[in-house]
């Protein structure tokens, strides 16, 4: 069985990810019993026979926005963004708003080219699993998600910027 990071360990995965075959349009593909996470448009289109079963999730490709799925995100057990390669950084944005301007709290994963030296980021905007490519440690990979021990910026998993969080003494000018 494959193998992910969720929640900063690894597990089990046993969600498979629904890509369209060659000639398969997203109205006429049969989308198979268990756990399924189906391309967005693939959800746009057979929502109403979809929208029934617990056992769907949604995939996004990097050139898709996260408002095509603003009514039926809380619903969903788990999104998934796709990353195409390793330099495609449009599924950071996809991530960040699905968690603040759509307030989805389910789980959200990176797929695709996801390689170690992104975790550490893509947790920072709102991926709590990860799958990551296979020719790849995955052991390696889980190290990826501590390679810092904070950050400077504000993002959604921290509100306010260091320079706010870090304690300092009173200025000797200030007397």
């Amino acid at each position: 069985m494959r193998k992910i990071i969720k929640d900063k360990a690894i597990v089990n995965d046993d969600w498979n990810v629904l890509k369209l075959a060659e000639g398969e349009t997203p109205d006429s593909v049969t989308v198979p019993a268990g756990r399924q996470i189906v391309p967005l448009q693939v959800w746009l289109t057979q929502k109403t026979s979809l929208a029934a079963r617990s056992d769907i999730g949604v995939w996004f490709a990097s050139d898709e926005r996260p408002e095509q799925l603003k009514e039926d995100a809380a619903r969903l057990p788990l999104i998934a963004v796709d990353f195409p390669s390793f330099a495609d950084g449009r599924g950071y944005s996809i991530a960040f708003n699905l968690r603040t301007r759509l307030g989805y709290e389910g789980e959200l994963r990176a797929i695709g080219d996801v390689l170690r030296d992104q975790l550490f980021y893509m947790q920072r905007v709102g991926f709590n699993a990860f799958a990551t490519r296979e020719d790849r440690s995955i052991e390696d990979a889980l190290k990826g998600l501590s390679d810092f021990s904070d950050a400077y910026q504000t993002s959604w998993d921290q509100k306010t910027p260091l320079f706010r969080r870090a304690a300092r003494p009173p200025s000797q000018d200030a007397q």
